[in-house]
């Protein structure tokens, strides 16, 4: 049985950052999350499923949201 998942957008930080962990894991430290270039950032996001945001839609100011929600993400999964 599977379970609807709504879409995703820009403003759910906490959600797409749960799919980069998901599919990054580990591979990523907080030191180089915060090295991530935006524009990797912005394709990484752009290719999550469900993600219905567009390029033109993306800010400096998600793409920093989305790094800092990445970080407590990896930070909660050290533990």
């Amino acid at each position: 049985m599977s379970h609807f998942e709504p879409p995703i957008n820009w403003n759910d930080h906490e959600d797409i950052a749960m799919k980069l962990y998901e599919r990054f894991g580990d591979d990523f430290t907080e030191a180089k999350i915060y090295r991530i270039r935006f524009t990797d950032l912005l394709e990484w996001v752009l290719a999550i499923p469900r993600f219905e945001g567009t390029k033109e839609q993306s800010t400096e100011g998600h793409l920093e949201m989305i790094q800092s929600a990445w970080v407590y993400e990896w930070r909660d999964n050290q533990k």
